[in-house]
């Protein structure tokens, strides 16, 4: 495995982390205090400002080191705009260029690649699964295209997207739907209140005889494929988010604990707070580890590759538990007030877990695949 980043890419992690200037840090604020409206602006300025930077343009379809790193890079700076960020573009437009038409690529991908607009992909129904919970939603052939009818929960940039890839049966087969914001029978649910990621917007969508034209529709496709590799590439997100929430604590704890003093000496001078910071930094080290490793299998086509991401899911969303809830134990009574790195990484580390493919049905998977079930 080469961990040897080129000047490119190195030079790309020192315009993100440097990106935060007077206008971002609003926008960014934005995020969190905003209207659903307010949000959608500051999210396209700030995915432009990453469009420029070269964010947006690191991807050719593979889970790649380097992309990992950087996803890694912006998910530390701000975990809210990475998870919108990713759902927009690395999931929403990397159907788009793996599967989608020509048309579509020219009308919807290359505005999106520039931060002109933002999208979501619709999965889920009634759960967060899709191993469990079958399509409902279904596309009816008519004389125009496609009378499209149903719903679906929790759907990351919902409101706020100018485009969204509804997964749906269509012919007996599956494929995807691509709505445009305001079309008619589309409805998009209220703002859904979260404990974390609170510079995110999800709600759900309902679907009422709603038409869509052939030339936006994707496949239909034979099997289950495609949803399982959406699924994957939000699975790849959560992973990288994991790895930006762990930085994130770590370093509040670690630089707390050296510049907050107890009986006149920096409380890592003791012993205890000394030992969860090798602890937090040893989880650290061995997420980033799995993580980079599954994504270079991927990236080398490793037949191994989709059982090592799963592991990879398990562990780092894991610890992205374990290190916030040491660093709030470090940070004491600070870091049990809101707003600061720890205790957001707390909140948010739960849905890293539950979202994409949980732990559980990953704990499955890498089951199967051991006692040889889908060999």
């Amino acid at each position: 495995m080469n961990f040897d980043f080129d000047s490119g890419i190195i030079a790309l992690h020192e315009k993100i982390k440097g990106f935060l200037g007077p206008d971002t840090k609003a926008d960014l604020r934005t995020l969190r205090q905003g209207s659903v409206a307010e949000i959608r602006e500051a999210t396209l300025k700030l995915l432009g400002i990453l469009g420029q930077a070269g964010y947006t343009g690191l991807d050719n379809g593979k889970n790649t080191v380097e992309l990992t790193a950087t996803r890694e890079t912006l998910a530390a700076f701000d975990p809210s705009l990475f998870l919108s960020t990713e759902s927009s573009t690395r999931v929403f437009g990397r159907l788009l260029a793996i599967y989608g038409t020509a048309d579509q690529k020219e009308e919807i991908l290359l505005p999106l690649k520039k931060g002109r607009l933002i999208g979501a992909v619709a999965l889920s129904e009634k759960s967060m699964n899709i191993e469990n919970d079958p399509l409902d939603t279904k596309g009816i052939s008519v004389e125009n295209g496609f009378q499209v009818c149903g719903s679906k929960g929790h759907v990351v940039n919902a409101p706020i997207a100018d485009w969204i890839a509804v997964a749906g049966i269509c012919e007996s087969a599956r494929a995807f739907f691509l709505i445009r914001k305001g079309s008619e029978g589309l409805s998009i649910g209220r703002r859904i209140p979260t404990p974390g990621y609170s510079g995110v917007t999800i709600s759900s969508l309902t679907l009422e005889d709603c038409q869509v034209p052939p030339a936006y529709v994707i496949g239909p496709f034979k099997g289950k494929e495609p949803l399982e590799e959406v699924r994957s590439w939000e699975d790849q997100a959560l992973t990288a988010a994991s790895l930006g929430q762990i930085k994130r604590s770590f370093d509040a704890a670690l630089n707390y604990a050296k510049s907050h003093k107890s009986s006149g000496k920096p409380i890592i001078a003791y012993q205890e707070v000394g030992f969860k910071l090798a602890e937090m930094l040893t989880l650290l080290q061995t997420a980033q580890l799995l993580a980079y490793r599954a994504a270079w299998m991927d990236e080398s086509g490793d037949k191994e590759a989709p059982v090592l991401a799963y592991c990879a899911k398990v562990f780092c969303t894991e610890s992205a538990e374990k290190v916030a809830s040491q660093a709030l134990q470090i940070l004491g009574g600070q870091g049990y007030i809101s707003g600061n790195a720890a205790e957001e990484g707390y909140r948010e580390a739960k849905y890293l877990q539950i979202a994409g493919t949980s732990t559980e049905i990953s704990r499955m998977k890498i089951a199967d695949k051991v006692l040889g079930t889908h060999e």
